[in-house]
């Protein structure tokens, strides 16, 4: 099961830089990117099952020499978990105390692509800080770097 983990671990580090990346560029590049939105869902699902994995190890009685594995481990979950939160709190932001309903059609739209911006900004420096923790992950287990 370490192999599976190893391996979930590396696809956990590839699929968040290609979020992140794919993310902060439409972001840049101030364009909405659907096939983002699929990209990061995917890499945050590889993060849970990743922490599955690796909580169902240490029940198993594998220990890692270092323990902040166990830190930079559970670091990628707390991290998109707090991004989620941002993310619903950009969107009250930007929304304030505005009658959404109220604004012509023109405004709804570049205000609901001002919201989407925003989310994808955040969650995609979310998805570059779990391949920090990732990669720190990866260099406290002892197996890789």
């Amino acid at each position: 099961m370490a192999d599976v983990h190893l391996v979930v671990g590396m696809i956990v580090l590839a699929v968040n830089l290609v979020a992140g990346v794919w993310g902060g560029i439409a972001w840049l590049r101030r364009h909405v990117s659907v096939g983002f939105w699929y990209v990061l869902r995917g890499a945050q699902a590889t993060v849970i099952l990743q922490v599955l994995l690796g909580a169902l190890l240490l029940i198993s009685g594998r220990e890692v020499v270092d323990g902040l594995h166990y830190v930079y481990g559970v670091a990628p979950l707390v991290v998109n978990l707090l991004a989620e939160g941002m993310r619903v709190e950009a969107a009250q932001r930007e929304i304030g105390d505005v009658d959404f309903e109220s604004l012509s059609a023109g405004e709804q739209q570049a205000t609901a692509l001002r919201i989407v911006r925003r989310e994808m900004g955040i969650m995609a420096l979310a998805a570059l800080l779990v391949v920090a923790f990732v990669v720190r992950a990866a260099q406290s287990s002892g197996h890789l770097f």
